[in-house]
């Protein structure tokens, strides 16, 4: 009897230490999917930034040379790349905003309106083709396809890519005339972004800065962002010069079916 007694304590003993493992394994996995998380979304959050901060600062910046340049000698054209400047802040200042709610937590006060604020998407390309033009880049858009029919994140993502692409050619071949194609189909967004480049040399600035193993980071983000789907992004120089972005976002099934 005692021996049968002994043994039910050290089996109860036995069992309530394998729960208690058991908890302590679920806690850790927990803890680690925690931190899994908050890392992909700072990380997200960071490329966010990024996009913004790039683009607007790009625009501002050449936008701030043409009215210092002409200033003078035409007051009329400074006056609207000053009104370009405090447009592209004011846009950057709202995205800001919009992310950095994402960051506060749920009790703390926050701006609602910024917070509801929609992402942008393909259906804002109208605006930032302007924006881009109004920074001396001649863009022309052509967008095929259901916009409402992707879904709200391939929507932006495929935004993003627009963005970062027309950047870079602002940033690195100013004055090259930039065209941009987004087609929606069954099988997903297929985006091409083409330069002219600069005449004078032949070659786009963008490969010497943008190609594997240079000092930029867009088209590594791009890449980044495309892979979140499955998708590519392909990017290289082109033969009569300048420089050509293409990307292909794949969509789910059931999304295809209302993209055809």
């Amino acid at each position: 009897a005692m021996w049968f007694v002994g043994y039910g304590v050290r089996e109860r003993r036995r069992y309530r230490a394998g729960l208690a493992e058991q908890a302590a394994q679920r806690q850790r996995a927990e803890a680690e999917h925690a931190r899994h998380a908050l890392q992909e979304e700072r990380l997200r959050i960071a490329r966010e930034l990024h996009d913004v901060l790039a683009h607007t600062l790009s625009v501002v910046t050449v936008q701030a040379g043409v009215g210092r340049r002409v200033g003078t000698a035409r007051p009329a054209e400074a006056t609207r790349a000053l009104r370009t400047v405090e447009e592209a802040s004011r846009g950057a200042l709202d995205e800001l905003r919009r992310l950095l709610c994402l960051l506060r937590s749920d009790d703390e006060p926050g701006d609602a309106v910024a917070g509801l604020a929609p992402a942008p998407g393909l259906g804002d390309l109208g605006s930032l083709a302007a924006m881009v033009r109004d920074a001396g880049t001649p863009v022309l858009v052509d967008l095929t396809g259901d916009v409402t029919a992707l879904p709200p994140v391939a929507s932006l993502t495929a935004y993003r890519i627009v963005q970062e692409a027309l950047t870079n050619v602002v940033r690195h071949a100013p004055g090259a005339e930039a065209a941009v194609r987004v087609g929606i189909g069954p099988t997903g967004v297929q985006i091409e972004v083409t330069d002219t480049g600069r005449a004078s040399t032949g070659r786009t600035p963008q490969a010497a800065g943008l190609a594997v193993g240079g000092k930029g980071h867009g088209i590594v983000g791009m890449r980044e962002r495309a892979a979140i789907f499955g998708g590519t992004v392909d990017a290289g120089t082109l033969r009569r010069g300048g420089f050509r972005v293409a990307a292909f976002l794949p969509v789910a099934p059931a999304a295809a079916g209302r993209v055809a």
